[in-house]
């Protein structure tokens, strides 16, 4: 889902390629080029210099190494390099994190799960990957194998987020989801997935460090509901994109994101206010059909 212009999450990744791209033109000017005769030089097209300058587009690794040695200023690399590293970080493209499969991203966010004690999460539109089912999760990972064109490791990829699910039973560990009705009306799966998947919420709700709120259709926000994002600890927040997972870890951009989540999670529903949402739309996903909260 796309971010407003207001996000401060899109904003300051704008600012760090603008930041880049300034000290590219800064090192260019220096060495008395134009952008065409630089261009030139490199067998670039004129208009990729322009877009790396205006932070219009990332440079690679490769590009600022070029840069660097045809502007005589191969020693300002690695610093460069360094701000490409920082950049790369906050804004990671989602073709270069899954280039190697799924199951490595999965495993990064386990190394997160383990250092983390207070989890928020808030999204619009998906169940919360630590409360998939396995259908529900394979699912979802197959829409990105779709997407990305990245290699298929699907199995390994539901096993490993399964596997992180058992940090849900560990009493050192409190968890606060926030989700919208549409999250759980939209068919992003089979109805019986679903219907699974509901079942499986209704349990989780009744863990005593799981708290799950449900934002239904009839409620009056406070807060626009942009997008999804998860909160770690006060450490950290990830957000996803289309084309890309915003890691944000400047304070100011946090305490935004826990004020935001705090505004949602007060009109969400919880308890039995929550499980009749809950149990409402299974009932209109499978009418007639008796589902107990156990599942059976």
């Amino acid at each position: 889902m796309i971010l407003p212009r207001n996000t401060s999450g899109s904003s300051s990744v704008h600012e760090a390629r603008g930041a880049l791209g300034k000290r590219l033109r800064e090192l260019r000017q220096a060495a008395k080029l134009s952008g065409r005769q630089l261009a030139e030089s490199l067998s670039w097209p004129p208009s990729k210099v322009s877009k790396l300058e205006n932070g219009r587009q990332t440079p690679t690794e490769d590009d600022i190494r070029s840069w660097a040695r045809i502007t005589n200023n191969e020693e300002e690399a690695e610093a460069l390099l360094a701000s490409l590293h920082t950049l790369e970080v906050q804004h990671a493209e989602w073709r270069r994190v899954l280039s190697a499969g799924l199951k490595p991203h999965q495993q990064e966010l386990v190394d997160w799960d383990e250092r983390t004690r207070l989890f928020r999460a808030f999204e619009v539109s998906v169940v919360p990957g630590l409360l998939q089912t396995a259908e529900y999760a394979r699912a979802r990972f197959a829409e990105g194998i779709r997407r990305f064109q990245v290699p298929n490791d699907i199995n390994e990829a539901v096993a490993t987020r399964m596997k992180r699910q058992e940090i849900l039973y560990r009493p050192d560990k409190r968890f606060h989801f926030v989700v919208t009705e549409a999250a759980l009306r939209f068919r992003l799966c089979s109805p019986a997935v679903m219907l699974a998947q509901l079942d499986r919420l209704i349990a989780l709700s009744a863990l005593s460090n799981v708290k799950l709120g449900v934002i239904g259709f009839e409620t009056q926000y406070v807060t626009s509901p942009w997008h999804g994002f998860w909160l770690y600890d006060h450490e950290r927040v990830l957000v996803e994109t289309f084309s890309a997972g915003l890691d944000l870890r400047q304070p100011q951009e946090i305490e935004q994101y826990g004020q935001i989540f705090d505004q949602l999670a007060a009109v969400a529903s919880y308890g039995r206010s929550a499980r009749a949402i809950l149990q409402r739309v299974i009932d209109d996903l499978a009418p007639g059909e008796d589902h107990d909260a156990d599942g059976s």
